[in-house]
């Protein structure tokens, strides 16, 4: 479980294949020094297990993460959003974000409004009644407010201290993020569904 602040930033320094099982290698901004193998980090708003630790974080991605994911687009080089999972005893300064991401979803304009960054994103529009005004969203693993939502996009604003910290500073229109919408509403209509059935 995360809250959507990210930490940090990391650089991909290596991509290996096996089995249709990618091996990423990870070297982080900061040190992240208490995180140990078998914890969960967010990678771009992914929750990936922390296989091994050497100079750089070393995961595993399987099969499934790949297709409804944007890691599968990863290369040498690229920047990730890093964030540790929640510790009990601190403050939700997002939302919860489990790190199960939803769908990719693309950025179709990015536009400076003053310091800040409006953020146009399409998605599938199976997914926009999990996404409301003014509610919240996962966007490569940051917690961010819906401006506005309509059939098949929705649009956020990047304050300047999300975009000089995250991976953020790099998006230009046509860049796929991953989409993370609140687990409420799933469970909401779930329990709906089953009243009227």
């Amino acid at each position: 479980m995360f809250n959507g602040i990210v930490e940090c930033t990391g650089t991909i320094e290596q991509i290996s294949e096996m089995n249709d099982i990618k091996t990423l290698s990870i070297r982080p901004q900061h040190e992240l020094s208490d995180l140990m193998v078998n914890d969960s980090l967010s990678v771009n708003g992914v929750c990936l297990t922390l296989i091994q630790r050497n100079e750089y974080l070393i995961f595993n991605v399987v099969p499934e993460t790949l297709r409804v994911t944007n890691l599968d687009k990863l290369t040498k080089g690229s920047l990730v959003n890093l964030e540790r999972s929640l510790k009990m005893d601190s403050r939700i300064s997002g939302h919860y974000v489990q790190g199960h991401v939803d769908c990719v979803g693309e950025i179709i304009s990015f536009e400076s409004e003053g310091d800040a960054i409006l953020a146009k994103i399409t998605i599938p529009r199976a997914m926009n009644k999990y996404i409301v005004n003014k509610g919240y969203v996962a966007v490569d693993g940051m917690s961010l407010t819906v401006i506005h939502c309509d059939d098949d996009n929705f649009s956020v604003t990047l304050i300047p201290h999300t975009q000089e910290i995250t991976l953020a500073k790099n998006y230009l229109p046509k860049t796929l993020v991953n989409i993370e919408t609140d687990i409420l509403g799933r469970y909401i209509e779930k329990i709906l569904g089953a009243r009227v059935a």
